[in-house]
């Protein structure tokens, strides 16, 4: 009995789709063998700098606590220098966390690279699958349906091959959908992490600029033991004649702020108790408020006048935010004039809202005057620098319009501090920055 080749040409064709599609991801899986076991090794490598990142991470919670308990002995030469070697222990830590972080993105960088590879042979293949079965149908899609119902003979015959090449089409269709849709995802995840590749090394800049920051501090050593000889005695003098430098100064910046007329409009800032800043600081810990404080009172640090700012308690190279977005108007070290104990590094951002930030005895800072600067970015690193009772960040908050750079002899040619720079502002045009701020965490 001779077989009608019309007839059974679509079987065939339908049959040969079948086929088709596990021989070729037969050969996908064949072909991913050797990718999927760079996946693993790369996953493997990934799982054990993770390991790594966690130890450092204890390291320098570690040294910050040890840098907390000798910030609350009393004022020692010694206590001094071991600070000065716990801060250069933290940094380096700190240096080695950014490093294992950057390699282990990397690692995630490729492994997905391999998965979007493997993916797309897939979906390459699947798309040749699917090209079979079409071809092998095509002269069917290409008749009318009563050619095809009368080759098939009956009517159940005509809808079982229509159904079933349907069926198999839209099957295949589907699994390319689905990986399709996997390829995006990979690649929206290959995006993001280059973009964290990318912050981090900006990051790595950042902490290659702390670099710095530790060759301050050895500078800082050596000249503390060349001044006081090691002694104890000629430490705690040295001690006397900054706080009654700074004490000078403090009283004619005052004279000087006191006559610099100005009167503030409330409708040209932000509302008091509105959020409109982040913490300047990953983590916050308040070590003086804003207005007369208790310290400012009883230790007459301030001459009888109120704290300018909020302090935040933090080890030296700790990062410091931008609040806001906004331009860095100027940036000064008054430590650079011998005898001039004030800001030591500083930086002043003017906000688009009225506002103006000022971040003082700062260990470095990483921006420049005019630069435009985003919410989040790093702009400088906590310090020690000018007259300071122990590393931490002080903030100023300003109304704009309020304040001027200028230098000390601008003002005042007996003042010690010369031609360094400082803002100035009226008693008026200094705010509260924890009025916006978020809550305190």
């Amino acid at each position: 009995m001779m077989l009608d080749i019309n007839k059974v040409l679509p079987i065939i064709s339908f049959f040969a789709g079948i086929l088709i599609i596990p021989f070729f991801f037969l050969i996908s899986n064949i072909n991913s063998v050797s990718a999927q076991s760079e996946i693993e090794q790369l996953q493997n490598q990934i799982t054990e700098r993770n390991q790594r990142l966690s130890q450092i991470q204890a390291e320098i919670a570690e040294y910050e606590k040890a840098l907390r308990e000798v910030g609350a002995e009393r004022e020692t030469l010694q206590r001094a220098i071991r600070q000065l070697e716990l801060e250069r222990q933290k940094v380096e830590a700190d240096i080695r966390l950014t490093e294992q972080k950057i390699a282990t993105t990397d690692l995630s960088i490729t492994r997905l690279t391999y998965k979007i590879e493997e993916t797309e042979a897939r979906i390459n293949l699947s798309k040749e699958a699917v090209g079979q079965i079409l071809r092998k149908v095509d002269s069917a899609d290409n008749e009318s349906v009563i050619t095809v119902m009368l080759r098939n003979g009956n009517i159940s015959e005509f809808w079982n091959e229509f159904e079933d090449l349907q069926a198999v089409r839209l099957a295949v269709m589907n699994s390319i959908n689905e990986l399709t849709s996997l390829k995006d995802q990979l690649e929206n995840n290959k995006r993001m992490s280059s973009e964290e590749r990318a912050r981090l090394e900006a990051l790595r800049r950042q902490y290659d600029s702390q670099q710095n920051i530790l060759d301050g501090n050895r500078n800082e050593k050596s000249q503390l033991l060349s001044a006081t000889q090691n002694e104890e005695a000629a430490y705690q003098q040295m001690l006397r004649e900054r706080q009654e430098a700074s004490n000078r100064l403090l009283a004619e910046v005052r004279e000087i702020e006191s006559q610099i007329k100005f009167i503030l409009d409330p409708n040209t800032i932000p509302p008091k108790g509105t959020p409109v800043f982040i913490w300047p600081l990953d983590n916050i810990r308040i070590t003086q408020y804003f207005g007369y404080t208790q310290f400012a009172m009883t230790t007459n640090a301030y001459r009888g006048n109120m704290h300018n700012g909020v302090d935040f308690g933090a080890p030296v190279g700790t990062p410091i935010y931008a609040p806001l977005t906004g331009t860095v108007r100027n940036i000064g070290n008054t430590d650079l004039v011998p005898g001039c104990y004030s800001w030591g590094k500083w930086l002043l951002i003017d906000h688009p809202n009225g506002l103006s930030s000022m971040f003082a005895h700062l260990s470095h800072i990483d921006v420049t005057p005019g630069q435009q600067v985003r919410t989040g970015d790093v702009v400088g690193y906590v310090g020690n620098t000018g007259f300071s009772t122990g590393p931490h960040l002080h903030y100023t908050l300003y109304v704009s319009a309020g304040v001027q750079v200028m230098q000390f002899n601008q003002f005042k040619s007996v003042t010690g501090c010369g031609a360094a720079l400082s803002p100035f502002a009226g008693i008026e045009a200094y705010l509260d920055p924890l009025d916006y701020l978020p809550t305190p965490p």
